[in-house]
């Protein structure tokens, strides 16, 4: 049922807004913000994007990402407070507007990761100081690390950058009070998450936070949280027989879609791309339904009205 409803809504997608009146306009990956004196709008889109460009538009998906890091946001209050104001629409949140801080806080349980900043990739290459502990020799991937640990990055500069803790105060990207706070914080928020997830029968691998600062000189959580779009998921039930059978993990997988693409053509020169394939789409759609359903454990509430109409509707625009 859920697959025929997103095929109904292969068209009902966001990928783009021009709203008047919200306040300055900034464009992300995912996210198209409107700025105020004091406020953020941050209308979360359907595009899927990758190798620099959007290549497709995933029904449902924005509004799944809301739900996820609005669900986090409420759970995570007790451990620092965020941007989170309201959520006047499925695809928007309202939060406080804050001051970007410069590093990018990713946090990591497990020996794990395909790319040049995987610290598997790295680890595979030699090095063995990873986030303030040394690793032995001879571990696998995928392996559970000995304590999480976090491998801050550069958010600002044209390609990201690992940092290590003394680096990050050292290059002045943090205040060492900030740093110290922000460290603190974010495993706190990671340990929490990984809790929560697993009762859920999933498991928490890495993930990403973002902090700001308020006008007030408080450091809060803002962005996104725990969203399949900034978190790696492992499912619970068959982690440990698919390592113990040198499987890779069960995941909640949505590279299928950005391969094809590498597959068919090449996304980094080629003027125009082919059409993501409708099944693939649908399937994309509906596991990000699936995940939004798992992590919150709520049925997810479909609405089939034109997305634009419905969110300046409620946002009177």
């Amino acid at each position: 049922m859920d697959k025929a409803i997103i095929e109904k809504n292969l068209k009902n997608v966001i990928t783009e807004t021009n709203f008047f009146g919200l306040g300055e306009k900034k464009v992300g990956k995912v996210r198209d913000s409107y700025f105020t004196k004091d406020k953020a709008v941050l209308v979360t889109t359907d595009r899927y994007s990758a190798f620099d460009r959007i290549l497709s538009a995933i029904p449902f998906k924005g509004q799944s990402l809301v739900g996820i890091s609005s669900w986090w946001f409420e759970k995570t209050r007790h451990i620092i407070p965020n941007h989170l104001i309201d959520v006047p629409d499925p695809n928007v949140i309202v939060g406080k507007k804050a001051e970007v801080l410069p590093v990018e806080m990713v946090v990591r349980g497990y020996l794990t990761g395909v790319t040049g900043t995987s610290i598997w990739t790295n680890y595979q290459a030699g090095k063995r100081d990873f986030g303030g502990i040394t690793l032995p020799d001879g571990m696998k991937k995928n392996t559970k690390l000995p304590k999480n640990i976090i491998t801050p990055s550069t958010k600002f500069e044209e390609h990201d950058r690992n940092l290590t803790a003394d680096e990050v105060v050292g290059e002045k990207f943090l205040s060492e009070e900030d740093w110290n706070f922000v460290s603190k914080k974010a495993l706190e928020l990671f340990e929490f998450g990984q809790k929560q997830a697993l009762d859920k029968g999933l498991v928490l691998v890495d993930t990403k936070y973002e902090f700001g600062k308020i006008e007030n000189g408080e450091i809060i959580l803002i962005d996104e949280i725990h969203t399949p779009d900034s978190s790696r998921y492992w499912f619970a039930d068959t982690f440990e027989s698919r390592i113990a059978s040198g499987e890779e993990p069960q995941n909640f997988d949505k590279e299928f879609l950005r391969l094809w693409f590498k597959d068919n053509c090449d996304p980094y020169k080629d003027d125009l791309l082919p059409e993501a394939p409708i099944e693939m789409v649908i399937e994309l759609a509906s596991r990000y339904i699936k995940i939004y359903e798992t992590i919150t454990g709520n049925e997810f509430p479909f609405i089939e009205e034109p997305v634009i109409e419905r969110i300046k509707r409620n946002l009177k625009i």
